[in-house]
């Protein structure tokens, strides 16, 4: 297999799907598992580290010296019980993301999952009891773009962590339009009563893990966590690849 593996590199030389520069002997390294992106775009992603909101995940501008909740989260708990994110939503993440989610690259979740994977094996190390769910797409949504991208990463992260995946009980019901360029109070009215459960009975007690590509505001998380704890489940989980800082 390595030996095909080299045969095809040779034929068609693996690229950086960001900068597309030639990955020859530059593939990038997190822990001890290669990415099929280069070492400086991966370097150019900003972490996320405290300070922060221990409830939203979201960061705090310079300035700040410790975690606490934030302003948002003091005047009205989300639903979910907390969200975390690896990585700032700037830069060449953000493009890297815009293309696998607008420009029809799936191929690209093969450079972004094992990240958001590798962080989840951190975060919820812990806990052996959960459920994946992506955060769905309307079927009209879906046919546009011929995937989830969600979903996607979804199952990079049940395999690394070994938990189910369930993509088909939380469903978008209402088309909605995109979030992106809406203001926060258009973002909550945007995504208000789109989703449901299915099969309510399946859930009762459970632990789950929303699994999105981005998250601002919050306001699709929280939607789709409201959801879920209406129906019965104990704990909901935010878990995004990026997210924008408190500005």
């Amino acid at each position: 297999m390595n030996l095909f593996s080299t045969f095809i590199d040779l034929i068609y030389p693996p690229r950086c799907p960001i900068c597309h520069a030639f990955l020859w002997g530059k593939k990038a390294r997190n822990d001890l598992e290669e990415l099929p992106l280069c070492q400086s775009c991966f370097d150019s992603f900003r972490e996320i580290a405290s300070p922060l909101c221990p409830i939203c995940g979201r960061p705090f501008t310079p300035g700040i010296e410790e975690d606490h909740v934030c302003e948002n989260c003091l005047r009205k708990r989300p639903s979910f019980d907390k969200a975390a994110a690896p990585y700032l939503y700037e830069g060449d993440l953000m493009t890297a993301i815009h293309e696998f989610k607008y420009g029809g690259k799936s191929y690209m979740v093969s450079a972004l999952g094992p990240l958001l994977a590798a962080f989840a094996s951190d975060w919820l190390k812990e806990r052996d009891d959960l459920i994946l769910m992506p955060i769905p797409l309307h079927p009209k949504r879906l046919r546009e773009r011929g995937f989830n991208q969600s979903l996607l990463l979804a199952r990079h992260v049940a395999s690394r962590l070994d938990a189910k995946l369930d993509s088909l009980t939380l469903r978008r019901t209402r088309y909605t339009k995109p979030q992106t360029g809406l203001k926060s109070g258009e973002r909550r009215r945007n995504v208000r009563r789109a989703f449901e459960v299915r099969n309510q009975k399946a859930l009762r007690g459970k632990a789950i893990v929303l699994v999105d590509d981005v998250a601002t505001t919050g306001s699709t998380l929280n939607e789709c966590a409201r959801v879920l704890k209406r129906a019965g489940c104990k704990e909901v989980y935010g878990l995004v690849l990026a997210r924008t800082s408190m500005r």
